[in-house]
């Protein structure tokens, strides 16, 4: 009964070392997480302005709050609206593709390994995922060092697109801000 116990013990320590290490090596996930506050959510929401043939990218998508919050409204409204996360932690990918499973509008939501710095989206352009080239919103809530790469890699690959930016403003995109005052932080949107 003690070796069993033990055996547990060692398990769990392996497991929570191993969350650890995933979450504070910059080599798994350049960005720490932290998740959107969700006080803030229902305008994170409305801002996304939710329209059919629409679709939403997550940026680092972290545990996916967003993104579910934002397809139970889009169901809500009965629209046919996509949704892809893109994150890069092995962790939170496990934590999206679960909350996946229980999501009833989960046939519109796409989860993709990848890094938000280099990410090819060409590969999304075609097909079921994107219905609308032109009708995108990035959704980006990271560090603003890093905010600026991130949106030169999407400047780089599309022509039309919007972004909204929670907490954090867009420096290079200044003149084409809309921002407004959530319950606790600033969400900024941009139409490129």
């Amino acid at each position: 009964m003690i070796e069993l116990f033990m055996l547990f013990i060692a398990l769990f320590a392996i497991i929570l070392l191993t969350i650890l290490i995933l979450f504070s090596f910059p080599q798994f996930s350049p960005i720490p997480y932290f998740p959107s506050n969700k006080k803030d959510l229902p305008l994170i929401i409305k801002s996304f302005n939710l329209k059919k043939n629409q679709t939403i990218i997550d940026l680092g998508a972290g545990d996916g709050m967003v993104i579910f919050k934002a397809a139970k409204e889009a169901i809500r409204k009965k629209l046919n609206t996509k949704f892809i996360a893109i994150e890069i932690n092995p962790v939170l990918l496990c934590i999206l593709y679960f909350r996946r499973l229980l999501e009833p509008n989960r046939k519109n939501i796409k989860i993709v390994y990848g890094d938000i710095f280099t990410f090819d989206y060409h590969n999304f352009m075609y097909g079921s995922v994107v219905t609308d080239p032109y009708n995108i919103t990035f959704y980006l809530y990271i560090s603003p060092w890093h905010l600026e790469k991130t949106v030169n890699n999407v400047k780089h690959q599309f022509k039309q697109f919007s972004i909204v930016s929670y907490i954090y403003p867009v420096k290079s995109l200044s003149k084409k801000e809309r921002k407004i005052k959530g319950n606790i932080h600033t969400i900024y949107m941009y139409n490129i």
